[in-house]
């Protein structure tokens, strides 16, 4: 690996740039560190100028090139030029940065009821502790439906009505479920409730990422790759998903020629161009995939602010934190920016009818992103691949699921995870 390059230069030069753009490091102020697509977004720098604004204090904004951030962060924990505060995904990652011996909890923060439900759950580990603070854009990924193509028909509540409803959507010449299968993120979709769900969930989830059990020894995942097997060869995602990526995705919602898709709510207002049908013709319910009775959505993934505790800036960077979670801030940071609330009083926010309408139905079948975030070794990209591989004939599902676990082996042990 070329992380060995000048590692105490590159330090120096870290606190040289800290505060980026030209300002010079300020060793009185709270230093954050992040990867630097994460700190360049825009509530994030509204949110560090409004404070220097407001406090007249400053900020070292400690921006880590995305691809040697874990890395550099890991480097730096322990050293004289450990961050204050350290932006970080609750993803399966965070398992190397010994939480609990460099990190604060959070559980009894003040603005713990500020947070809603999901942002919380988010944050929270197996044991219960709340790591850090949310700051982050968030979306609602589920089965996003034409509601004019499926007029007339009964909404799914189970796996025998989604199914149901994509053999009446056949019949009709419409593509039920649009399955582009040159993207990689549908799958986690149907795990998720595998290592979510209480109580069974963690437990699974622990011993998955311990390597005493595999994919292969939970059968419901044999039960997700095979329905996608068979939906696929029912037709059910058209004739040319093997063939679809991303930009096909809008062209063929916004024609008509599909249905569905398992999606965000973030999509539609980013990425979907309107044709026959627009955004305010699509509705949101639960996504089906065999692996719970009543259906999934996925829950955003949030940006953690997390405080080192054994920083020197240990109170200013509480402070800092506090002054993140309070309306009148965090309400400037997010203006006009499209997301689900992940503050109860969050109202300058742009959010979604779609997800407003389905809200009764989130509140029984929302999960907390966990397959691609918690699961050591998950690679989206692998998952791909092997169902790919599937589709085309190569592999059995049961092959497939034995694909998927030597696979996230692979990456585990890679990235420095043994047992593996």
């Amino acid at each position: 690996m070329r992380r060995s390059i000048c590692l105490s230069l590159a330090a120096t030069l870290l606190f040289a740039a800290a505060a980026g753009c030209g300002q010079q490091y300020d060793p009185n102020a709270v230093t954050i560190m992040g990867k630097t697509s994460d700190l360049d977004k825009p509530y994030m720098t509204e949110i560090f100028d409004h404070y220097r604004e407001t406090t007249g204090k400053n900020l070292n904004i400690r921006a880590v090139e995305d691809a040697l951030f874990e890395e550099e962060a890991l480097r730096a924990l322990g050293t004289d030029d450990a961050p204050d505060i350290l932006l970080h995904f609750h993803n399966a990652d965070l398992n190397r940065f010994r939480v609990e011996e460099n990190f604060l909890y959070f559980d009894d923060a003040a603005w713990v009821d500020e947070l809603t439900d999901s942002a919380k759950a988010y944050c929270t580990d197996a044991n219960g502790h709340l790591l850090g603070l949310p700051y982050w854009e968030s979306s609602v990924s589920g089965c996003y439906y034409n509601k004019k193509l499926l007029k007339g028909f009964k909404a799914p509540t189970s796996q025998e009505d989604f199914d149901g409803l994509c053999e009446s959507l056949m019949r009709l010449n419409i593509t039920p479920l649009l399955w582009p299968a040159n993207c990689s993120w549908m799958a986690q979709f149907g795990l998720d409730p595998l290592f979510a769900d209480q109580p069974e969930g963690p437990e699974t989830l622990a011993k998955l990422n311990a390597n005493e059990i595999k994919y292969e020894d939970i059968p419901a995942v044999t039960d997700m790759v095979t329905w996608i097997a068979d939906a696929a060869a029912k037709g059910w995602f058209g004739k040319d998903y093997l063939k679809m990526g991303w930009d096909d995705i809008s062209p063929a919602l916004a024609s008509g020629e599909a249905a569905m898709v398992f999606i965000w709510d973030t999509w539609f207002y980013t990425d979907f161009t309107a044709g026959k049908y627009t955004v305010d013709d699509f509705a949101l319910m639960p996504i089906f995939m065999n692996t719970t009775a009543g259906g999934t959505y996925e829950g955003g993934n949030l940006n953690m602010m997390m405080v080192n505790k054994n920083s020197t800036k240990k109170d200013e960077a509480l402070a800092f934190l506090d002054f993140c979670a309070t309306p009148e801030n965090y309400n400037v940071a997010f203006n006009g920016i499209s997301t689900v609330s992940v503050f109860k009083h969050q109202t300058t926010n742009i959010q979604s009818k779609m997800v407003t309408d389905a809200k009764s139905s989130l509140a029984k079948y929302e999960r907390v992103s966990t397959a691609n975030t918690r699961i050591l070794g998950y690679s989206a990209d692998d998952m791909m691949y092997a169902l790919n591989a599937l589709f085309k004939g190569d592999l059995t599902p049961a092959e497939c699921v034995r694909q998927m676990d030597s696979k996230r082996a692979e990456k585990a042990l890679a990235a420095g995870f043994t047992g593996f």
